[in-house]
C-alpha cells in the first residue's frame, strides 16, 4: 500500500470513549448519512488507530465487523472501501439522484469478486515483458498473442473449431455485432433474423447498420428455424447454449436445420455464446459453430468472466468473412487496448480465466438454487424454466396482467427486475407467423447483486411473486 492509501485523513466523531462498539458506530452513521459515500477509501487501520489512540487490533475488528454486515470492502494489501449501506435509502446521500435498488435485472454481474491480484499480475508482466513493438498501433484485427491463447480457449472449453488466423479482437459484444452486420450489409443482405426475445440493444445496433430486424418465434426448442428460407434474411443471430432469456437450448433438431438454410442459402449465423460457460447441472452444451464452421461465427466476451470494464470480445470468423470484416475494421476507426490485449493473453495462459469462470460458476449456482428453494416454499405452484445455467432465469407466471403487476410490487419493495414483455421484438412485416399464446414471467438476474444482498434480494423479489 502507498504512503497516499495509508495516509488518508478521517474526521470520526466519538462521544465517549473508544471501545469497538463506538468507533463502529461512529463509521457506521457517516456511511448511513452519505459523509462517507460509498466508494470511499478509508485510512488503513494502523493510521487510523495511531489517530484514534487505540490498538490496531480494535480498528481491525471494527473494519471486519463492517465488512461482514455489506458497509465495508476490504482486500488485503490493498485498502479499505465503503462498499454499500444495508437497508439505507440512498436517495438520501449528498448528491444522490435516484434510489439505488435490488438490481435483479437478467445480463449483469457484479463485479467485486474481480481478480484484482492475479489482473494486476498479468498488466505488470505485459509492460514489463513485451517488446517495444508491442505498444504501437496494433494489428486491427488483434494482437497475435491473445487470438492465439483465445484459439486454443475456445476450442478446449467450449469445443470451437478455431486457429488464430480466424480469431478477431472487439472492444465488446455490440463492436464485433456491429461489425459483423455492416459486413452483411454490405454483401447485399437486407434484413437479418433475430429471436423474438433478446437484448434491444443488439436489435438496434443491427438496425443501425441499415439491416431490418426480422424476429423468429421461441419456444421450448430454441429459434424456429423452419421458416428462414422464406423470410429473405442474410444472416441470424442466435443464443444457442442458453436463450436469452428465456433459457432454453438450441434443440440438436434446430441446430441441424439452421446450418442446412446456411449453406443452401448463403447466409450466416452469429452464435452469441454470451454465458455458454455458466452451466450448473451438468457439462455445457457445446458451440453450434463446431458443427459448421464455414458458415457460423463464434462470438463471446470477457465481460461476465471477468468485468465489461476489460472491454474484450472475440469471434471466430469463417474464411469466406474474413476480408470484408477485416475491411469493416479498417474503416471503423477504433481498435482495443493493445496492453489490455496482452494482459488477457497472459490471463488466459496462466489459466487464470478458468478460475475466475469456476469461481463464478459455484457463486451463480448457489444463488439460483436459493431461488429455487424460496419459490418452492412460498410460490409452489411456479417454477425456474429453461436449463439450469447462466445469468438469469426465467419464472413462468400465468399471463401478461399477472407479469406487470409483480415487476409493480417488485419495484415498490425496491427490487429492479424486468418482465419477459421488455425483451420481446416487435413484429415486422413478412416475419415468422405464429398463433401461439404469448408467454409471461419475469427474467430474474442472479449476478448483479453484491454477496451481502443476494438473500435480501431475492426474498423480496418472491414476495412480490408470491403476492402476483
Amino acid at each position: 500500500m502507498t504512503d497516499a492509501a495509508t495516509g488518508l485523513d478521517l474526521y470520526l466523531p466519538l462521544h465517549g470513549g473508544r471501545s469497538v462498539r463506538e468507533i463502529e458506530a461512529g463509521l457506521r452513521a457517516l456511511v448511513a448519512d452519505g459523509r462517507l459515500p460509498v466508494g470511499t477509501r478509508l485510512p488503513a487501520s494502523r493510521v487510523l488507530a495511531s489517530d484514534l489512540g487505540v490498538a490496531r487490533n480494535t480498528v481491525g475488528e471494527v473494519y471486519a465487523r463492517l465488512a461482514a454486515e455489506g458497509w465495508l470492502q476490504t482486500r488485503v494489501g490493498a485498502g479499505t472501501w465503503v462498499a454499500a449501506v444495508p437497508g439505507s435509502d440512498p436517495s438520501r446521500a449528498p448528491g444522490a439522484q435516484h434510489p439505488a435498488p435490488l438490481d435483479l435485472r437478467g445480463g449483469l454481474v457484479d463485479a467485486s469478486d474481480f481478480p484484482h491480484a492475479a489482473w494486476s499480475t498479468h498488466v505488470r508482466r505485459a509492460l514489463a515483458e513485451s517488446p517495444s513493438a508491442a505498444f504501437g498501433y496494433p494489428d486491427p484485427i488483434g494482437v497475435p498473442a491473445l487470438r492465439g491463447s483465445l484459439a486454443s480457449y475456445v476450442a478446449r472449453t467450449r469445443g470451437a473449431v478455431a486457429d488464430p488466423g480466424a480469431v478477431m479482437i472487439g472492444s465488446g459484444f455490440g463492436d464485433l455485432l456491429a461489425l459483423l452486420a455492416r459486413t452483411l450489409r454490405a454483401r447485399g443482405a437486407r434484413r437479418m433474423a433475430v429471436e423474438e426475445y433478446g437484448h434491444e440493444r443488439h436489435r438496434r445496433i443491427i438496425e443501425a447498420a441499415g439491416l431490418e430486424v426480422v424476429p423468429v418465434h421461441v419456444d421450448d426448442e430454441g429459434a424456429d428455424a423452419s421458416h428462414l428460407a422464406r423470410l429473405d434474411v442474410g444472416g441470424i443471430l442466435l443464443t444457442p447454449a442458453h436463450q436469452f432469456p428465456t433459457g432454453v437450448p438450441l434443440s440438436a433438431a434446430r441446430r441441424r436445420a439452421v446450418v442446412e438454410w446456411a449453406r443452401s442459402c448463403g447466409g450466416v449465423v452469429l452464435e452469441d455464446d454470451y454465458d455458454g460457460e455458466f452451466r450448473y447441472d451438468r457439462r455445457s452444451v457445446g458451440a453450434l459453430q463446431a458443427l459448421a464452421p464455414d458458415v457460423v461465427v463464434y462470438l463471446g466476451s470477457a465481460s461476465k468472466a471477468l468485468a465489461p470494464s476489460v472491454g474484450l470480445a472475440w469471434g471466430v470468423i469463417p474464411a469466406a468473412l474474413r476480408d470484408d470484416v477485416s475491411r469493416q475494421r479498417e474503416v471503423s476507426g477504433g481498435t482495443p487496448s493493445g496492453l489490455h490485449q496482452h494482459a488477457l493473453a497472459r490471463f488466459i495462459d496462466a489459466f487464470e480465466y478458468d478460475r475466475a469462470v469456476r469461481r463464478r460458476r459455484a457463486r451463480f449456482r448457489t444463488r439460483r438454487e436459493l431461488l429455487g428453494a424460496l419459490l418452492a416454499e412460498r410460490a409452489p405452484q411456479l417454477h425456474i424454466e429453461g436449463l439450469s445455467a447462466g445469468l438469469q432465469c426465467l419464472v413462468g407466471l400465468p399471463d401478461e396482467s399477472v407479469e406487470a403487476r409483480v415487476v409493480a410490487r417488485a419495484s415498490e419493495r425496491g427490487v429492479a427486475v424486468d418482465g419477459l414483455a421488455a425483451f420481446r421484438a416487435a413484429r415486422s412485416r413478412g416475419g415468422a407467423p405464429t398463433a401461439r399464446p404469448t408467454p409471461a414471467g419475469v427474467v430474474v438476474g442472479y449476478g448483479a447483486l453484491p454477496p451481502s444482498r443476494v438473500e435480501t434480494g431475492l426474498d423480496a423479489l418472491v414476495a412480490a411473486i408470491a403476492e402476483g
